[in-house]
């Protein structure tokens, strides 16, 4: 993961994104809660949730990953990278489920660079046919990033929660 896609460099800043270690955890954890802080979704997460992803993708990394954005070694956002097969796009889709990227860090082309390292294969293991996310409505920074980037809206999605 050496390649320039995932290696930000301005002036004597360097910003990473890199898979998650065991390490990582807690500060992860912080700033998922600290996304559905901002920008809630339908349900609440809990901590515990969040743990268990990163277990099942640590244990089953054909489901995904989770990867950390480093800025000059502090832990400043996090994705979490999910794999699925599309039929219709005859190929592995690689979902960006979550992108959270601190405050004091943003608009400083992170997430840009999170789906150049996608695209490249740095943060992927294998070949894939397109990028999928989601976004809620309210979100109008995240969808401006989306749509410069040439992501366009695409069908409807439905949720039930099975108890």
């Amino acid at each position: 993961m050496s390649s320039a896609a995932n290696t930000l460099s301005a002036g004597p800043m360097v910003a990473k994104w890199r898979l998650t270690e065991p390490g990582d955890d807690d500060s992860l954890v912080a700033m998922c809660l600290q996304l559905y802080d901002e920008d809630p979704g339908v349900l609440p997460v809990r901590p515990e949730n969040i743990r268990a992803t990163l277990r099942a993708l640590r244990r089953e990394p054909c489901r995904g990953r989770a990867v950390v954005l480093e800025v000059e070694g502090q832990r400043s956002g996090y994705a979490l990278l999910i794999a699925f097969w599309s039929n219709e796009l005859g190929g592995d889709i690689c979902e960006v489920d979550e992108l959270f990227v601190v405050p004091e860090r943003r608009s400083r082309g992170h997430g840009k660079s999170l789906f150049e390292a996608i695209s490249e294969g740095d943060l992927w293991p294998t070949p894939i046919v397109g990028i999928a996310l989601g976004v809620t409505p309210d979100n109008v920074r995240a969808r401006r990033l989306y749509e410069s980037l040439g992501f366009a809206a695409v069908g409807v999605s439905m949720v039930r929660r099975l108890p």
